[in-house]
């Protein structure tokens, strides 16, 4: 068994990389993509939460979440999310009972200060980019880049070239 902590910080910062079930590309499909920010939508409105950043790969998804003060449970949240999304796709079941649209578990990192955010926000906006899917970040349909472009947290042309503060970052 795992001797995984997980840090929970009551209005804390994070920032997830949650995998489909052996890199499926199901968001490869729109209409699945859909679903998932319907489901996103639905938790919001019981379990509360703000979106920083998100980007959705054909594979797997990075977000920048705030959570409301004294609330840490970022993992209920998680669960209701996926759960929301593979309850609408048709795939087989396992023993558990639990469709193969996700894995498992999920990567979490408590966010420490305002330059670790802006890191991990760069990270998630840029992503698409490194992943060689588009040439430059605003060119990618499922990503929150453009809404930071116009609360104005990027300037012209940022993303043409690979951001400074991203060199070395590994983070997947």
């Amino acid at each position: 068994m795992s001797d995984y902590r997980r840090a929970y910080v009551p209005g804390g910062y994070y920032f997830f990389t949650v995998v489909t079930h052996r890199r499926q590309p199901i968001f490869a499909d729109d209409r699945n993509v859909e679903r998932l920010r319907e489901g996103f939508r639905r938790v919001m409105d019981k379990r509360p939460f703000q979106i920083d950043a998100i980007v959705i790969l054909p594979d797997h998804l990075h977000t920048v979440w705030r959570l409301p003060d004294g609330d840490a449970d970022f993992s209920l949240r998680w669960r209701l999310i996926k759960h929301d999304l593979a309850s609408g796709i048709a795939v087989a079941a396992n023993a558990r009972g639990e469709k193969a649209v996700w894995q498992r578990r999920f990567w979490e990192h408590a966010i420490r200060d305002e330059d670790d955010w802006r890191n991990h926000v760069d990270y998630v906006h840029y992503n698409p980019v490194k992943h060689g899917y588009v040439t430059r970040p605003g060119d990618w349909p499922w990503s929150s880049f453009g809404q930071a472009r116009h609360r104005d947290w990027y300037p012209p042309g940022w993303g043409d070239l690979e951001p400074e503060n991203l060199r070395g970052m590994g983070v997947e």
